[in-house]
């Protein structure tokens, strides 16, 4: 099945071309940014697709572990800091619960990619390393998590904008099916087709219903900001619990379930085995552990572009004419913490003629009008907003809220036609269900006290100082800033056509995957709107 569907991933674009220009003459010209302000939308709720939320079953492929010893499993692609190289990252063997128990011996087996241009023979091959990870709890009756075996290999000397094949694993052992990738652009003006953007996901069957849709749209690099296996809402025994609310400064150990880990990367396979994924942590993916370790799992078990960051939680990589900044929403971001000097430089470094877009991504956002995470990242947006300002930046990505929201161009809270639109889409499937209710709706608007950090910590939740909500902490209508919000599951997809214009699609689960509910053409002004 995967084959197949990799198959029809190398064959689909002219297909889809042809179903844009249906929609096109179908629907007109689409909308642009340079017509905004847009006055703001609430698409009403549709209580059919909002209901119990039910997780797939792990015992049914294609969450069953391989039944090969040593089979490469929950393979994944990512991008390095040059063009002309990928990451390479599987596991095999099993993982192992309890606390005596003997981790599996990286050095048992060997860490390979097999890989050349496609139907021209797997005649490269590249070798890199391994290693394990656990998650690790002192408090009696948890049971401790020992993962299998994690492999990283960064294969090089790839020509841009190319199909290439390959396998992984051990030659004298056993290695995956063969996989197929398409590099990205290193031209300034070349762009991939359709980039897939999403957070929230889980493993449910809205999740399921999600990457259906994506994988048909074949997109050609995926980013996903934040929310990803929902471990952290799992007890140690897998039972569902929410504990992400069984962690507080005074208990500060975080009970997860990290076979769920397992179980979402063979899930995701079918993505990110074909299409390069770069990841950004969200609030699911702390899992604070013995030793107040954070994020262990996530950072073990994909390949980051970390060479200028040094980080996993932050860090920056570009993809023909664009620039992508990843940043840290759960690791320090004041003016004097290492993230923000690093961002400052990194953006002092983009040349807007080698890379015209610059894409920001992070999990909570910034300008969310849902109840659900009203203003808590606002110290973050106090620290940084500025600093992407001046830099001009063009497009924000972010996937804390389960709930769908694009912004008008925005900054400081005011219309402005230099601020970015933000975006999120944190409506991938999760497993806690869509938000439904708003901020700016009678008697939802939340005490200010309460919308503090819970990981960073701080407080910057005070009332509007300016405009038509003053001397208040939410607006009494949807905000003027909020052009479009929905509370339903789905992605987008960017396709950015050249050095001006990009075409942002956001599809609906309960629509078919050529049909996209919101529409609208980002517009950049360089002339008018110089960084």
């Amino acid at each position: 099945m995967v084959l197949a569907m990799e198959s029809l991933y190398m064959l689909q674009p002219h297909c889809l071309i042809l179903l844009t220009l249906i929609f096109v003459l179908v629907n007109g010209q689409f909308p642009t940014t340079l017509e905004g302000p847009f006055k703001p939308v609430t698409v009403p709720v549709d209580y059919s697709i909002v209901g119990k939320v039910t997780s797939l079953p792990v015992n049914k492929n294609p969450l069953l572990r391989p039944t090969i010893e040593f089979q490469p499993q929950q393979i994944s692609l990512s991008l390095s800091s040059n063009f002309s190289s990928v990451w390479v990252s599987w596991i095999t063997g099993e993982f192992q619960i309890g606390d005596d128990v003997e981790p599996l011996d990286p050095e048992s087996v060997a860490s390979v990619v097999q890989y050349g241009v496609y139907e021209s023979g797997r005649n490269n091959q590249a070798i890199g390393s391994s290693f394990v990870y656990s998650q690790q709890f002192p408090d009696e009756g948890l049971e401790n998590y020992t993962s299998g075996i994690i492999h990283h290999v960064l294969i090089t000397g790839l020509e841009s904008d190319t199909m290439y094949e390959y396998q992984c694993g051990d030659p004298n052992i056993t290695m995956s099916d063969v996989h197929y990738f398409r590099t990205m652009p290193s031209s300034s003006e070349d762009y991939p087709s359709r980039i897939a953007v999403v957070g929230g996901l889980g493993l449910t069957y809205n999740t399921s219903t999600m990457i259906s849709h994506m994988v048909a749209n074949h997109p050609d690099l995926a980013l996903l900001v934040g929310g990803l296996s929902f471990a952290d809402l799992y007890g140690t025994d897998g039972a569902f619990s929410d504990c992400q609310n069984c962690s507080s400064p005074q208990t500060p150990l975080q009970e997860t379930y990290q076979p769920r880990w397992d179980h979402w990367g063979r899930f995701m396979q079918i993505l990110t085995a074909t299409v390069p994924t770069m990841l950004i942590e969200g609030e699911h993916e702390i899992e604070r552990q013995a030793d107040n370790q954070t994020f262990t799992a996530y950072s073990s078990r994909f390949a980051f572009p970390s060479d200028t960051s040094g980080s996993t939680l932050y860090y920056s990589f570009n993809v023909g004419g664009i620039h992508f900044v990843m940043v840290g929403a759960y690791t320090p971001y004041d003016k004097s913490s290492d993230q923000y000097k690093w961002l400052e430089q990194d953006l002092s470094n983009v040349n807007r003629s080698v890379t015209p877009w610059l894409i920001a991504a992070w999990s909570p956002p910034w300008y969310n009008t849902y109840k659900e995470h009203y203003r808590e990242a606002e110290c973050m947006r106090v620290e940084m907003e500025d600093l992407l300002y001046k830099h001009g930046v063009d497009l924000v990505f972010n996937g804390q809220v389960n709930g769908y929201e694009r912004s008008n161009r925005v900054y400081n809270y005011t219309l402005d036609p230099c601020g970015p639109v933000h975006i999120n889409v944190g409506t991938g499937g999760n497993e806690e269900n869509l938000t439904l209710e708003h901020a700016d709706e009678p008697g939802n608007c939340p005490v200010p006290s309460n919308t503090t950090d819970g990981f960073m910590g701080g407080f910057c939740g005070f009332n509007f100082t300016s405009g038509p909500a003053v001397g208040n902490f939410c607006w009494n209508e949807q905000p003027e800033y909020s052009a479009y919000r929905e509370s339903s599951f789905g992605y987008g997809i960017l396709e950015v056509k050249n050095q001006t214009h990009a075409l942002w699609i956001w599809y609906r689960n309960q629509d078919r995957y050529s049909f996209g509910a919101d529409v609208i053409y980002i517009v950049r002004q360089p002339d008018r709107c110089p960084s």
